[in-house]
């Protein structure tokens, strides 16, 4: 039996900001659990719901050495669906009303602290891992612990890391000499080869120079960050440890996202039925929002957050062409306010047209994903993204730019070979988006063979977490030999 702990800054059903969330709730159940023994530790959040809270049982509590004091360590346990959980629990550091503050330095602070204290409970708890495999820059400093005050201590000798970078714009940056005196580390720690970038202390930094392993996730992705414009300063380091990384695409969950059987859907339906069941949604969202009632007019979906880096300003640049054409779009998310009014404006302007939903709501992105006939997606950039993964399952077809996870999991359809799950294009450019666009609806309307086609395939993909799973235990077996 191998031992994995999966340290992360939060995890699905304890605590969710994001993508990041799902892959630590979700990744651990599908490894095979006569090899591997995997446990998840996160931090004891104050905005967990209560009945989370009601789930955790005390394990143990101690005093570590921290930022110049004796600062208390709770740790907490539950298990969720055959996972074994720990809580790292801790007022001052974890008890703000949201999951992440405002306060860079505080954020530095606190996740410096809970990389320490994951190290920390481990001989407490009885649990000594083979691998320690980390996300994301909040768990940057376990690598660099790993190699340097616990090197010394028996019991931690020989245990590897895993760092998996989910987004490599966040890094955990601060000034070298306060983020010496808070983490304890040597001076000498604080140079360019190791967590020194830019004049900066960066705790992202650390995990990829001392981490055994480094993964990121998507092919693609792992590739893109090796050059200048996606490597967000950090290209050269991941260049030279491109022999230690790899991309392993994310998955969903596949008894969440299935429309064979989604309870917030109005009618369900399946790969054998979905040309005549999937439009009965479309009628129904159609009337819910108050667009136009017509089950033949081409429905596009987006479900985001409205920002830069998802390839609203190319949707922008064309918003007014793109209402001209025979299309619907329903638009749900939050974002930049530039965003949140460019589309109320044209939910205003083209009420039939559009549908502007400014808030974020699971049902409705259910609803969306299985009413719409397809899916917007023109990311500048993407690590893998989730959303083109649950319009594939549910049929309906994403429209995405060829980058990172996109380019991964979404196969450009091919009129002469009759081929692929979706549409794409290469520059990031407003017109070859809107193209496009045109070329879909060509295909919706004048083709609809050819498209309930590509819609079959999209539904036959496999991006559930059993098959990403394999892949992670295939490293796994290569790291402890």
């Amino acid at each position: 039996m191998k031992n994995i702990l999966f340290a992360a800054s939060e995890g699905v059903p304890f605590s969710k900001t994001g993508g990041l969330a799902d892959v630590v709730g979700s990744l651990p159940k599908c490894i095979e659990k006569e090899y591997f023994d995997v446990r998840v530790c996160i931090p004891k959040y104050m905005s967990m719901k209560q009945v989370h809270k009601d789930m955790l049982q005390y394990v143990t509590h101690f005093y570590m050495d921290y930022n110049g004091t004796n600062v208390y360590v709770g740790v907490l346990e539950a298990t969720m669906d055959g996972v074994h959980y720990y809580f790292i629990d801790n007022e001052y550091y974890f008890g703000g009303g949201k999951i992440y503050g405002d306060d860079p330095l505080f954020e530095i602070e606190r996740y410096a602290f809970f990389s320490k204290a994951v190290l920390s409970m481990l001989p407490l708890v009885g649990f000594r891992p083979d691998i320690i495999h980390c996300h994301d820059w909040q768990t940057g400093l376990i690598p660099v612990y790993l190699n340097e005050r616990f090197q010394g201590d028996l019991f931690f000798r020989g245990i590897k890391s895993i760092f998996t970078i989910h987004n490599l714009k966040f890094q955990g940056k601060w000034d070298p000499k306060v983020v010496q005196r808070i983490t304890g580390l040597d001076a000498s720690y604080f140079a360019p080869d190791k967590l020194e970038a830019y004049k900066d202390a960066n705790l992202l930094k650390g995990g990829l120079v001392y981490a055994d392993a480094i993964t990121t996730v998507s092919d693609t992705y792992a590739e893109e960050i090796k050059t200048p414009f996606y490597g967000e300063g950090l290209d050269g380091l991941l260049r030279a440890r491109s022999n230690d990384l790899r991309g392993i695409v994310n998955g969903i969950d596949y008894t969440d996202f299935d429309p064979a059987t989604d309870r917030f859907i109005v009618q369900n339906y399946t790969v054998g039925n979905f040309r005549k069941e999937k439009k009965k949604n479309k009628r129904a969202l159609q009337e819910a929002l108050g667009l136009e009632r017509d089950d033949k007019k081409m429905m596009i979906g987006v479900v985001s957050r409205l920002t830069d880096q998802k390839g609203f300003d190319l949707i922008a640049y064309v918003m007014d062409e793109l209402c001209q054409d025979a299309v619907q779009l329903v638009v749900l998310g939050t974002g930049e306010e530039r965003y949140e009014n460019m589309f109320r404006h044209f939910a205003w302007k083209y009420s039939d047209k559009v549908s502007a939903n400014i808030y974020y709501s699971e049902e409705m992105s259910h609803r969306i994903y299985a009413s719409c006939d397809a899916f917007l997606m023109p990311s500048l950039f993407e690590p893998c993204g989730l959303s083109q993964l649950m319009s594939l399952r549910y049929g309906t077809i994403p429209i995405v730019r060829e980058t990172g996870g996109l380019k991964d999991t979404v196969y450009p359809y091919n009129e002469f070979e009759h081929t692929g799950t979706g549409f794409s294009f290469t520059n990031y450019n407003a017109h070859e988006m809107l193209n496009t666009v045109r070329y879909a609806e060509r295909i919706y309307y004048d083709r609809k063979i050819e498209w309930n086609r590509i819609a079959q395939r999209a539904m036959e993909q496999d991006f559930s977490w059993e098959a990403s799973a394999k892949k992670y235990q295939e490293m796994y077996d290569w790291l402890i030999g």
